[in-house]
């Protein structure tokens, strides 16, 4: 049976309201959850982007029972990949072993703040790699010192160490990725309901390893209302993740997206109050291979509306699939 999540969205929700919708989350039954790492948000009109780490140790402080994990955290600049460890391995034990660690390559929207410019996709990976593995090394605890291509690391050890450590996922996206991923990573994130993506990662190593994707929805029993917020906040998708990369700035977002039409987003994103069509959605992951699937609700105001909903009829219908 998949596994259904909960997203907190940092861009488009307060921090404390972050913890408290997650809470919510955990009593309606979501099996996990997941939280985006953004230093901006994709669109001005998302409104936020509240440090993911800090909402973390607040989120496994408030609840119990619900998984963790980061969707995705890019380890490469904005963050060492030696603070990142400290980072998972903190909050691995502030939720009592409830903590996933998934990374990506990074969008230049959030990694061009430290002013070091944005490196070509191939050296990108090359770092996410290399950060992968002083991050894994880490967490087998000892002292490390390090002179590599992209990173130095010296004298550093994790003196707080979980047992066991957070498994690590990685984002992929295409062969290079999944190459990356299946020799490196516990389990697979990917975005898009792709069969080649987990195929791609079970050939590399990655069998009988889960699968995490993410579906975007938008709940509103008013389906047009939904479709004019998931327009206005998520418009952003549609330039597909080679452009979206690549972007610095919710104003490049805009632009990007400016004509990108409102029935553009109904085909790719769930609007209104139709189980049946999140159904599809999820059974497309399903029959991609994915072992799980996060559920994004649009709207950060409209999270209590959703988690309500889902509770009561989305849930109970995704578990027949």
């Amino acid at each position: 049976m998949v596994r259904i999540g909960y997203t907190m969205m940092t861009e488009q929700r307060d921090p404390c309201g972050l913890v408290d919708d997650l809470v919510l989350a955990e009593r309606a039954g979501f099996d996990f959850s997941v939280i985006s790492d953004h230093y901006f948000p994709w669109l001005a009109s998302q409104g936020h982007s509240p440090n993911a780490w800090a909402v973390l140790g607040a989120a496994a402080q408030a609840t119990r029972r619900i998984p963790l994990m980061t969707y995705v955290t890019c380890p490469t600049m904005r963050y060492h990949p030696a603070v990142v460890a400290q980072q998972a391995a903190t909050v691995q034990l502030l939720s009592e072993g409830r903590f996933r660690l998934g990374l990506g390559s990074g969008e230049n929207l959030n990694e061009h703040v430290i002013g070091c410019g944005w490196p070509v996709a191939a050296v990108r990976q090359e770092m996410l790699a290399e950060a992968a593995g002083i991050i894994r090394e880490l967490f087998g605890g000892g002292v490390i010192s390090r002179r590599g291509k992209h990173f130095q690391v010296e004298s550093a050890r994790l003196w707080d160490l979980p047992d066991p450590p957070p498994p690590i996922g990685i984002a992929v996206s295409g062969p290079r990725s999944c190459a990356l991923a299946g020799r490196l990573a516990d389990y697979v994130i990917a975005v898009e309901p792709k069969q080649s993506l987990v195929e791609g990662f079970t050939r590399n190593g990655g069998d009988g390893r889960s699968a995490v994707g993410q579906l975007p929805l938008c709940f509103d029993h008013d389906r047009d209302a939904a479709l004019a917020r998931a327009h206005e906040q998520f418009r952003w998708f549609a330039g597909g993740w080679k452009v979206n990369a690549d972007l610095p700035s919710p104003d490049a977002f805009a632009a990007a997206s400016a004509f990108v039409r409102p029935e553009d987003v109904a085909k790719a994103i769930p609007c209104g109050d139709r189980v049946s069509e999140v159904a599809e959605g999820v059974g497309k992951f399903i029959a991609a291979g994915f072992t799980e699937v996060a559920l994004v609700q649009v709207g950060g105001d409209s999270q209590s509306a959703f988690i309500d909903w889902a509770r009561d009829r989305l849930l109970p219908a995704l578990r027949e699939l």
